[in-house]
């Protein structure tokens, strides 16, 4: 179980350096703002529409199949059993619904009068508000648009999030964001603490991961019985390794501050490393134009009525 390869939550892919790395920082984080908010007030359409782009993206980029293969899969499997289950969920309308016409239709016959024609709407179309019911299967419109909104909303968050990591380094994170708060600083916002603490944030976890790992894979050259210990015995030898966990993470992050003491880093303002010399180029405005492009789409089609 390799946890830094089959679940690559955060982590930055260094090789090959695709299209998607290029682009500067500000850019994606622009981009990723606009995922993770323009699904608000949206219809379903758009909402659809948002999962299709991201995949596109991915594939267009030429990222590694490795790399997400199999976390795709697993958020795509996850987003269907949430549509599934929403779906023939009770849709919170406690209300008795009963067609308009009754089940054993009569034909009234009435004499026919020239000056009493009515003519009848050429459409044939019915409504119905119950899609699917059969048995104690239900699927209501309200319930299968409640489950559409929530297997889209869960696969865009996670996803845009962790394409974003996944194409900028943390240093890039940090010095795009640093940027962007420059304005804060007229009002004693301390910018550059902050930076610094989403810089080693992001370098965690890693660290995080790894010790996930190691420890799992103590437990399972143990070859310990759970059935001879029952609930109660695993309940305490999880509890003790969630201990271990945080113990190792402390220690971690104690080295890590013990490390930027020896090097001199006392505070944050006598210190600052430029990571990045940040520019804007040809292909970051194509991408700022293709923004515009997306939100006037979004403006257009994707409000919900």
């Amino acid at each position: 179980m390799d946890l830094l390869r089959s679940l690559p939550l955060g982590l930055y892919l260094e090789q090959p350096q695709t299209w998607l790395h290029k682009i500067d920082p500000r850019v994606k984080f622009a981009w990723l703002m606009s995922f993770l908010t323009s699904y608000v007030l949206a219809n379903n359409f758009w909402r659809v529409l948002l999962v299709v782009v991201l995949i596109l993206a991915t594939l267009i980029a030429r990222i590694p199949r490795r790399v997400w293969q199999q976390q795709m899969g697993w958020l795509l499997m996850l987003s269907f059993f949430v549509l599934v289950i929403g779906a023939i969920s009770p849709d919170g309308m406690g209300v008795d619904y009963q067609p308009r016409l009754p089940a054993n239709e009569q034909i009234l016959t009435q004499p026919v009068n020239s000056k009493n024609i009515v003519q009848e709407p050429a459409s044939n179309s019915k409504y119905s508000y119950v899609l699917f019911h059969k048995g104690p299967v239900k699927v209501t419109r309200r319930s299968l648009d409640l489950a559409v909104r929530l297997s889209t909303i869960i696969f865009t968050v996670i996803y845009s999030t962790n394409l974003y990591l996944l194409t900028t380094a943390p240093e890039e994170i940090t010095s795009g964001i640093e940027s962007l708060m420059q304005p804060l600083r007229r009002f004693k916002w301390p910018v550059t603490e902050i930076a610094l603490t989403l810089t080693l944030s992001l370098r965690f976890i890693p660290l995080v991961l790894e010790e996930v790992q190691n420890l799992f894979r103590s437990v399972m050259t143990r070859a310990i019985n759970w059935k001879k210990l029952g609930l109660k015995g695993g309940f305490k030898v999880w509890m003790t390794v969630a201990e271990r966990l945080l113990e190792n993470l402390l220690l971690r992050a104690d080295q890590m501050a013990n490390a930027m003491m020896v090097r001199g880093f006392t505070s944050p303002n006598e210190h600052q490393v430029q990571w990045h010399d940040l520019r804007f180029k040809g292909r970051d405005w194509l991408a700022i134009a293709t923004l515009i492009l997306f939100w006037g789409i979004r403006l257009a089609i994707g409000t919900q009525v």
